[in-house]
């Protein structure tokens, strides 16, 4: 029976901290401010950069959101790389050239394991923009997209700019779990950015300036980890810049794409995003995921264990229960930002699954190899 006194104050005790920091993520939040786009003449020039593999389905979309952007033409230039497509990719991107739609073809013999940045590094070893912003070949947005952005750099003149990302047109129950959930992690990135503590951001929309890439050395260093071009460079801006990272708060800078089909797509994608956590060299941000991981876990070994003994079963409730407070709390404005706040009839079922998820994901993100795009990469 002591035993089973000590794992519920230590579950207790994962429970209050896990309390405390999620409080502190809508502190978070709510420190970013709504942002209007203005109305003025801007000067920047800016150069849209995706990176692009396999993807005729999608890119035509892309491309025809990108054209019809309100941003003056002039001073926009949109760089599409095309990473040793298989299909019908480079074509589509070709006959959008008279319209402005640049394309380059990456053509590398050796084998890599981030193809991605390497992409991304040669658009912007060629382009003319001052501002670098990418976003994904899958991806749609509003034509106030690009003023948006521009518009906030402008005004507060940040080295760096994480935008929102959400999941639209979901076709089933599973995809609407996953926009919820994604959701949550767009507001967490968000939070950290709003508490002068950034994490997290979604090269899907993402806006630094070329000098700050160049000062800070690219991508060099992050360079032999197939996923990190958006929170590995993150990281390496905020040590040099750690006052000069903003997060725009505005519904014109929503970036949508969509939710995957499967559970195999699912994991492989989410694998590929754990992955990079083995290279943060902020010791903070690793004991935060550490931690969440162990509270997570906890939940979890208390339900298996509560089949032997009851009283954990009690203990699994109760941190069941304020995990799914606290989450619909943080998520209710984050929804609400978002407009999609009917997912939050969702919670309890996500409550659970989010569990297990976590859980595995810690583990197998952080060891062995995934597939991506059609290649095994680590």
């Amino acid at each position: 029976m002591e035993i089973l006194k000590l794992i519920s104050l230590f579950s207790a005790a994962l429970t209050f901290i896990y309390g405390f920091l999620v409080f502190t993520f809508i502190k978070g939040w709510y420190q970013l401010r709504f942002v209007k786009t203005i109305d003025r003449i801007p000067h920047t020039r800016v150069s849209v950069i995706v990176a692009a593999r396999d993807e005729e389905l999608n890119i035509k979309r892309t491309i025809e959101a990108l054209t019809s952007q309100d941003y003056p033409k002039v001073l926009t230039e949109i760089i599409f790389i095309d990473d040793h497509s298989t299909d019908r990719t480079a074509q589509i991107i070709t006959s959008y050239a008279d319209q402005g739609v640049k394309l380059i073809k990456l053509n590398e013999d050796r084998a890599l394991n981030s193809y991605k940045k390497k992409a991304i590094q040669t658009a912007i070893g060629s382009c003319s923009g001052d501002l670098i912003i990418t976003t994904d070949a899958d991806c749609v947005m509003g034509n106030h997209w690009l003023s948006a952005i521009v518009g906030f750099y402008e005004d507060k003149d940040y080295k760096m700019i994480s935008s929102p990302v959400a999941y639209f047109e979901e076709k089933s129950f599973f995809e609407r779990l996953q926009s919820l959930e994604f959701l949550y992690l767009i507001g967490l990135g968000a939070s950290t950015i709003g508490n002068k503590q950034p994490s997290t951001c979604n090269g899907a929309n993402l806006a630094y300036e070329k000098k700050t890439f160049y000062e800070v050395g690219g991508f060099q260093g992050i360079d032999d980890l197939a996923s990190g071009d958006d929170e590995l460079l993150l990281h390496k801006i905020a040590a040099k810049y750690p006052n000069q990272i903003g997060f725009l708060k505005n519904r014109e800078a929503i970036v949508y794409t969509h939710a995957k089909e499967n559970l195999r797509s699912f994991i492989q994608q989410r694998k590929r995003w754990a992955s990079k956590s083995t290279r943060y060299k902020n010791k903070a941000i690793i004991v935060l995921g550490v931690f969440v991981w162990l509270f997570n876990l906890s939940i979890l070994a208390n339900f298996i264990a509560g089949l032997f003994f009851p009283l954990l079963l009690t203990v699994t409730f109760y941190q069941l229960l304020i995990k799914m407070i606290l989450e619909t709390l943080f998520l209710w404005d984050v929804t609400g930002f978002a407009k999609r706040q009917r997912l939050l009839i969702l919670i309890p079922v996500l409550n659970v699954l989010h569990i297990i998820y976590i859980v595995y994901i810690g583990i197998a993100g952080n060891s062995g190899k995934y597939n991506w795009k059609g290649r095994m990469v680590r």
